[in-house]
């Protein structure tokens, strides 16, 4: 009898009751399993993993010799880049004293210059970079499609003021002027509203198809209420971001390096992968899913910028229709899962159209948020969300509340400024600039493509409408090199350099003729001072082994 009942490793009992276990626990295996299956296999998919290697990462700088031979060129070449750098250098510093004197000064106070300026490039170069070759950061005015810095020189605008600027700054200084005089009576009176704010929740609510209205201070802060609300009314906890999206700063969109506090309940998974809704399917913790439509340009990708420039190989394509399919899929898994879907349109706002992503993909949200350009150039966030969405209390349950509030919220000035904004979404002027749009870019993408390969270019652009990334051809250490021969050129890029060209929609053929124009000239000039001519051997894997054994030989150090 003994013998029967012994649960050792060999005993039938013992194997049953280790079979039921593993019965008992399949669910939560399998489900972990499909979850770990839907991350991207790449750092961006694993935050934790992601924050390791980051900490792992020596810091350190090349010295001359290394700066200008860092992919093994030969003698004749390296002298071609010195000398090309010497050139470079000399005239953006003497062109731009005032502009680049005053950026200095205020450095050793202002964070923010301190970062953007360590991170133009590759770390490695950065040291040897700033230490040559200043970069002015204040500017006087703009014209049209210009910006002048302190010094008068004029620059193409090619930053869009990180997406505000769509319809050109002479619509935005139009906007704010007469917002500002519209609220100048009231003032900035806070707690209650001027009545701009009512017109602009009809607009919203039909632009949006959506039945309410939230204001909020920043694109970051009307997606951190949106997530809110969704775990508020869902009572699940978790929230789902694509790898590489960006929805701001705040730590549960923010995975990996950057954040300080890496997100507990976040999951960063594949776009566009069925094993991806396959997790939306099955698990039952998930509150909300988050889309930002600028990933259609770069799916699963973050968001390119020339300091990750470290061996040419970033990708970028737009296909409407496979990107439409995706979210349609989305839509309705989400549906079916009870999962609420937001659309974060804080960076594309109303540049794929009037009514924005939704209009242009075909396909409802729960939630949208908005921020940037409707402010009509002044700061702001927005929530539309069906209604049993937006709701903060529960009528059950007086003390159960989602609370957001922020002492500016429906600002005066700003709401003036929205409302003009808003108003002239609708006028003729605005109309033609959003009519034909999407040929028109992609007509004017094609055209400086096609010189580019004609002139033997290892450079081609991607685009979404008229937001561009600059793609490289051939691997090489330097392409982030580019940046600085464009601003030579007179063509003004953001700190992120070609991984983001934002035009302003009135931009013209003649304008942006001579943005073609300029844009070759200064990949040529690149090209004749040798920064695309080291080792004819270099591959994308080649380079990428070089920096890990560099790296490793640091840190043992």
């Amino acid at each position: 009898m003994n013998e029967l009942l012994d649960l050792g490793p060999y005993s039938p009992l013992g194997a049953a009751a280790a079979l039921a276990a593993l019965g008992l626990a399949w669910p939560r295996l399998s489900a972990r399993l499909a979850l770990s299956r839907a991350k991207h296999p790449s750092l961006t998919g694993h935050a934790r993993i992601a924050r390791r290697v980051a900490a792992l990462v020596p810091g350190y700088a090349y010295d001359e010799a290394r700066f200008f031979a860092a992919d093994g060129a030969p003698a004749e070449v390296v002298a071609s880049r010195r000398a090309g750098f010497a050139r470079l250098a000399a005239q953006l510093n003497g062109r731009h004293a005032k502009s680049i004197a005053l950026t200095q000064r205020a450095r050793a106070g202002l964070s923010d210059l301190q970062f953007t300026g360590a991170y133009r490039v590759p770390f490695p170069f950065s040291a040897y970079l700033r230490q040559h070759l200043g970069l002015g950061s204040f500017m006087q005015r703009t014209e049209g499609t210009s910006v002048i810095d302190l010094d008068g020189q004029r620059y193409h605008d090619l930053t869009g003021s990180y997406g505000v600027n769509l319809f050109g700054h002479e619509f935005y200084k139009a906007c704010i002027a007469e917002g500002s005089a519209r609220a100048a009576e009231l003032g900035p009176l806070l707690g209650h509203y001027h009545p701009a704010v009512a017109w602009n929740v009809e607009q919203l609510k039909r632009l949006s198809g959506l039945d309410e209205v939230s204001f909020h201070m920043s694109g970051t802060e009307a997606v951190m209420q949106a997530v809110r609300l969704a775990r508020y009314h869902t009572r699940r906890r978790c929230l789902v971001r694509f790898a590489g999206a960006y929805h701001g700063w705040w730590d549960d969109v923010q995975p990996g390096p950057g954040n300080p506090v890496p997100p507990e309940r976040t999951y960063t998974l594949r776009e566009m992968d069925e094993r991806t809704l396959k997790v939306l399917r099955r698990r039952r913790d998930i509150a909300c899913v988050l889309v930002n439509p600028l990933q259609a340009l770069h799916p699963n990708a973050p968001a390119p910028g020339d300091s990750a420039l470290v061996d040419g190989s970033r990708r970028a394509g737009f296909d409407r229709a496979a990107y439409t399919a995706w979210l349609q899929r989305l839509r309705q898994v989400c549906s079916e899962r009870g999962i609420v879907l937001i659309l974060d349109e804080v960076f594309v706002g109303f540049r794929l159209g009037p009514g924005g992503a939704q209009q242009y993909f075909g396909i409802q949200a729960d939630l949208v948020t908005y921020g940037k350009t409707l402010g009509g150039g002044l700061p702001v966030g927005v929530v539309c969300g069906r209604a049993a969405l937006m709701k903060r209390y529960r009528d059950e349950r007086p003390a159960d509340i989602c609370f957001a509030r922020g002492t500016f919220n429906a600002h005066p000035y700003v709401m003036a400024s929205m409302q003009v904004f808003l108003e002239r979404l609708h006028s003729a002027p605005v109309r033609a600039m959003l009519d034909g749009d999407e040929a028109r870019w992609s007509r004017r993408a094609a055209q400086l493509n096609h010189r580019l390969r004609e002139a033997g270019l290892p450079v081609q652009v991607a685009h979404l409408a008229s937001i561009w990334t600059v793609c490289y051809t051939q691997p090489g250490r330097y392409h982030w090199m580019l940046q600085f021969y464009l601003r030579e050129q007179g063509l003004l890029l953001s700190w992120v350099g070609t991984g983001r060209l934002v035009f302003s929609l009135d931009y013209d053929d003649d304008e942006f003729e001579a943005v073609a124009q300029r844009f070759v000239a200064a990949a040529r000039a690149m090209h004749a001072d040798g920064w695309w001519s080291g080792d004819a051997g270099l591959t994308h894997r080649k380079i990428r082994r070089g920096l890990l054994k560099e790296m490793l030989r640091h840190r043992l150090r």
